[in-house]
């Protein structure tokens, strides 16, 4: 319920409780909502206030915004009424902003006199955002509702949300103790990212929340308000409601987890896709018997450094909730150069990912963890290793086995065809997901092909993950580890050079270990990955010129810790919705950045010549 920088990892909680269990908070001295009813309150100023739910009856997508998320009540309270009203196959798509977010339990003590929303607080606390600076996507499938929790300063927020909300909810804490939560920037930012005839509520009617909204072009009436609040305040944005198109027709292809991220998006979507596969499930890259889900380390906590984290976050929360898919949590990564260790604690210090996620080890608890001598490490507690094939059975559905051979669009529509130029889909939409091989049914598509080869061992005990230049991960029957990194190569067939590699590295930092397997069978797997000139992935748009095609490819050998919001991106594109990425990070995966950095570099070079 503000605008100030997001909380430090010293902040348990934003608010505290009053002689009568209400919850107020720290920041602002203000009360969270009213203390005789709170829940009545939001009812009658935001739902109400907003024309809801008649505002979504007929409507496939509806979409709220929130200025101040607080204790979750408004939220609540519009995920109750969205239960009981909510249209055949409709979509609720809510946006919040929140500084100083709450934690579950605060919450649930919040909202625990109301016992018809207490099953929601339940399943809310169950996938509680987090507090972490960014964008938090929670997926509320038993509902076909999505929430984004914007943990940021408000004008940052709103100008990095691609949506456009058809309601507001009003909801900082009061102008006179909160004025920055509502000025005119920040109403004015509202308007821009409100669809057509949107609404909006609000409990205050203070003149300058009023001057506000009629300078952003909102058309304003004040209402009898709640309880001792004599008036509340409801706004409109003129205009005609915008047409909402039809639901597109989608392929992907490729299943690897690129495809398989993209096809669980789209479904949560309300979309029904068809998925391509030459080969199965996991013939690319993402066929080995365990998997690394970690973050990039970028000291830098730039851009690339929140898109690292984002991306980590929310890959580890639809990971935790698809049954079986953890083998292991937790990886420590060792140091490999002097300048590590204050590299880790600048990661760790950072606000980019929860409080305690990150903690720096010196070198004597690592050796002690190990059991053979090792150099300082980064614990990451929430890193995990999965089971890259229980993840594809659960999140691809049914697929079509078939090679595609070209993507060719076709007035509006795009085909796919095979071998023989028969045509094997046609539809609005088709998502490129399928590794290296995706250049050549995109033609011009600047990817470097980099071949890896695992090593594994199931007669071994399961260790705990370790990484560094290389990494020793557990299996659900032994251990795994390597990989080896050859740019350019495309070969797939395993090679016992490529094992003595891999045993070289292990023996870098766990040489005991390393000594044991040389004597034993290994077995191994090779796959080809695709990268990128910058090592970021490709996920938008693949062209101005070719609407309605799509690419989610490039992310060399973090697939597993991208692709699942990345597929989330292009799915939003695709259906309409709003996106989970920030405007910027967005930015960095979009495939047409190339293009535009080509072009800024000739614009430069003409007017340096000039």
């Amino acid at each position: 319920m503000s605008s100030s920088p997001a909380p430090s990892a010293a902040d348990e909680t934003p608010l505290d409780w009053t002689e009568d269990g209400h919850p107020r908070s720290r920041h602002f001295g203000d009360i969270y909502f009213s203390p005789e009813d709170g829940l009545a309150e939001s009812r009658a100023v935001f739902l109400q206030g907003c024309g809801l739910p008649e505002a979504w009856a007929g409507r496939d997508r509806f979409v709220v915004g929130e200025l101040g998320f607080g204790a979750g009540l408004n939220i609540l309270a519009l995920l109750e009424l969205w239960r009981r009203t909510r249209p055949p196959g409709g979509q609720l798509s809510i946006f919040s902003i929140e500084a100083f977010p709450v934690r579950a339990q605060d919450m649930l003590r919040a909202v625990a006199r109301w016992p018809e929303i207490a099953d929601l607080a339940a399943l809310l606390a169950s996938r509680w955002p987090g507090r972490a600076r960014g964008f938090h996507r929670v997926e509320l499938q038993e509902l076909n509702a999505v929430l984004d929790l914007a943990v940021m300063p408000v004008e940052d927020a709103l100008a990095a949300w691609s949506g456009r909300a058809d309601a507001w909810f009003l909801d900082g804490f009061s102008p006179a103790l909160n004025p920055q939560m509502w000025s005119e920037a920040v109403m004015a930012a509202v308007a821009a990212r409100s669809a057509p005839d949107a609404r909006a509520a609000t409990f205050t009617v203070a003149g300058a929340v009023r001057r506000g909204l009629q300078a952003a072009g909102f058309a304003i009436d004040k209402r009898p308000g709640y309880g001792r609040k004599r008036e509340r305040l409801e706004a409109r944005l003129p205009g005609p409601p915008a047409p909402r198109p039809d639901r597109p027709r989608v392929a992907v292809v490729g299943a690897g987890i690129a495809g398989a991220s993209a096809m669980r998006a789209l479904r949560a979507l309300g979309l029904e896709p068809l998925l391509f596969e030459a080969a199965d499930p996991g013939a690319g890259g993402s066929g080995n018997p365990a998997a690394l889900v970690t973050p990039r380390l970028d000291a830098g906590l730039g851009p690339v450094a929140e898109l690292a984290a984002q991306s980590f976050g929310r890959a580890v929360g639809l990971y935790a909730q698809t049954p079986g898919a953890v083998i292991a949590r937790g990886v420590l990564q060792l140091a490999q150069t002097d300048r590590d260790p204050e590299r880790f604690r600048t990661i760790a210090a950072a606000d980019l990912f929860e409080p305690g996620a990150m903690t720096v080890l010196a070198a004597e608890v690592t050796t002690a963890r190990l059991g053979e001598p090792a150099p300082a490490g980064l614990d990451m507690n929430e890193a995990l290793v999965i089971a890259p094939a229980i993840v594809l059975a659960s999140w691809l559905g049914d697929w079509r086995p078939a090679a595609v051979a070209a993507v060719v669009r076709d007035g509006d529509d795009w085909r796919l065809t095979d071998a023989a130029g028969a045509e094997l889909w046609r539809g609005a939409a088709v998502i490129l997901a399928a590794g290296p091989d995706t250049a050549r049914l995109w033609p011009d598509l600047a990817l470097t092909p980099v071949r890896g080869q695992a090593s594994w061992a199931t007669d071994a005990d399961r260790p705990a993950a370790t990484a560094w230049g290389g990494y020793l991960i557990p299996t659900a029957d032994g251990l795994l580890f390597g990989a080896t990194h050859d740019r350019g190569d495309i070969g797939t067939e395993t090679r016992a050079d490529d094992h003595a590699r891999n045993l070289e590295t292990l023996a870098s930092r766990h040489p005991e270990l390393a000594a044991r397997l040389s004597a034993s069978t290994l077995e191994g797997r090779a796959a080809v990955r695709a990268t990128t000139g910058d090592h970021l992935p490709l996920a938008g748009a693949a062209s101005e010129q070719a609407p309605g095609l799509f690419l989610l490819t490039g992310f060399g050998s973090r697939g597993f810790s991208m692709a699942p919001l990345l597929g989330e991106h292009v799915a939003a594109r695709i259906a309409g919705a709003p996106s989970p990425l920030p405007a910027a990070l967005a930015d960095l995966v979009d495939p047409q950045r190339f293009e535009r950095r080509a072009a800024r570099r000739g614009r430069n070079s003409v007017q340096t010549r000039a």
